[in-house]
C-alpha cells in the first residue's frame, strides 16, 4: 500500500512540474549588478557573469499586442480610421493599371481577399462575478497568448514584406505605362 501511495505522489509531483502554465519561482537577484539599459542588467549570479533581461509580463504582452495590431493596420488598414494600408494601396494601384487611360482593358484586376490574422471570436463565459456584477470573461493561458501573438507577428511581418513588394511592382508598372503613353503622345505630329 505504501508503494502505491509513493508512486501516486511521485506521479502527482511530476505532473505538476510539467505543466507549462503553472507559475514557477524565478530567481532574479544578482550580486554586483549594474544596469546596461532599461530592463537589462549585468552582474554575478551563482558565481557566473550574466546578462539578465527582466521584463514584466503585462508590459511584454501589451507591447507584443500593440506591435501586432499596428502591423495589421499597416498591412490591411484600419476600418475605424478609414485607412487602407498596403492592401488598399495595392488595390488602388491595380485599379489604375486596369484603367484604359493607362493602357489597361478597363476591367479590374483581381486582388486577393483580406485575410486578417487577429480576427477571432473570443469565447466568453457570461455570468455574475464575486461582486454580483453581470460580466463576460474570457481566459487564456499567458504562454498560449504570447505564442499566438508571436505567430501573428511573424505572419504579418511576412505579409508586410510581400505587400510592399507587390505595391512597388505595381507602381513601377503604372509609371512605365504612363511614361510610354506620354512618350507616344509627344511623338505625334
Amino acid at each position: 500500500m505504501k508503494f502505491i501511495v509513493l508512486i501516486t505522489a511521485a506521479l502527482f509531483v511530476g505532473a505538476c512540474s510539467s505543466n507549462p502554465h503553472k507559475a514557477e519561482k524565478v530567481e532574479t537577484d544578482m550580486e554586483r549588478s549594474d544596469t546596461v539599459s532599461g530592463d537589462t542588467k549585468v552582474g554575478v549570479k551563482d558565481g557566473n557573469l550574466v546578462v539578465q533581461k527582466k521584463t514584466m509580463m503585462n508590459e511584454e504582452l501589451r507591447d507584443l499586442q500593440h506591435d501586432v495590431f499596428g502591423l495589421e493596420d499597416r498591412v490591411y488598414g484600419n476600418r475605424k480610421y478609414g485607412s487602407t494600408g498596403l492592401y488598399g494601396a495595392l488595390k488602388d494601384c491595380k485599379a489604375k493599371l486596369s484603367d484604359k487611360s493607362n493602357g489597361g482593358d478597363g476591367k479590374l484586376i483581381w486582388t486577393e481577399p483580406i485575410d486578417r490574422v487577429t480576427d477571432k471570436e473570443e469565447d466568453y463565459k457570461i455570468g455574475i462575478d464575486e461582486k454580483d456584477k453581470l460580466v463576460a470573461v474570457s481566459e487564456e493561458f499567458l504562454k498560449d497568448r504570447i505564442k499566438r501573438f508571436r505567430e501573428y507577428k511573424r505572419i504579418l511581418q511576412k505579409r508586410q514584406d510581400e505587400y510592399e513588394e507587390k505595391v512597388d511592382i505595381c507602381k513601377t508598372e503604372l509609371k512605365s505605362r504612363q511614361h510610354d503613353k506620354s512618350t507616344a503622345e509627344g511623338a505625334k505630329p
